[in-house]
């Protein structure tokens, strides 16, 4: 069965976006843009929720055209060629053959991780990562600290329920940033 990971950055107080929707702050140092290639490497599919999505669309697409950054020019590529699916109630389809999944989700994204491959990887928001921690359905969450207090914004984990994890790994990344890996726990 293939796990479903939620792959995401944050600040050191718990957001993934600033007060006003600022995502200016993660730096991709050789180190953490290495583990990213390698990760994204070991996914079949790259999931989305619809925000998410709509920034992704636009950016991906294009980004040698914008940036020469060494980390968007590995990821474009495999962004382009990986498939996508969005997980959204209101979507009816997607560009760049993503498939839209959400009417009956916990059906959709079992059906997905029964599948033979590699893994599902969810990446970023807070939306569908919730949706699918409550179904169940997030096998690991791998999440990137890095060195800024927002103050505010959009918390990694909106919903106010208790959720138990097991540590099963940290590592630092350029000497900045602490990538925690969670998987729940046991009970």
């Amino acid at each position: 069965m293939r796990k479903l990971v939620h792959w995401v950055h944050q600040s050191v107080d718990g957001f993934i976006e600033g007060p006003n929707g600022e995502f200016d702050w993660p730096h991709m140092g050789p180190e953490l843009s290495a583990y990213s290639i390698e990760l994204t490497g070991r996914a079949d599919a790259f999931l989305y929720g619809r925000r998410v999505w709509g920034l992704m669309s636009h950016y991906w697409p294009r980004a040698e055209q914008v940036s020469q950054d060494p980390h968007n020019l590995a990821f474009a590529p495999v962004w382009r060629h990986t498939p996508k699916i969005v997980i959204s109630r209101t979507l009816e389809h997607a560009d760049h053959g993503a498939r839209v999944v959400g009417r009956d989700l916990a059906a959709e994204i079992t059906e997905l991780k029964g599948r033979p491959g590699g893994d599902l990887l969810l990446t970023g928001g807070s939306g569908a990562a919730a949706a699918l921690t409550r179904l169940g359905l997030v096998d690991e969450y791998q999440v990137v600290v890095h060195p800024v207090v927002l103050g505010g914004g959009t918390p990694v984990f909106p919903d106010r329920e208790r959720l138990d994890l097991r540590l099963v790994g940290t590592r630092t990344f350029d000497g900045r940033s602490v990538l925690l890996r969670y998987q729940r726990a046991a009970g």
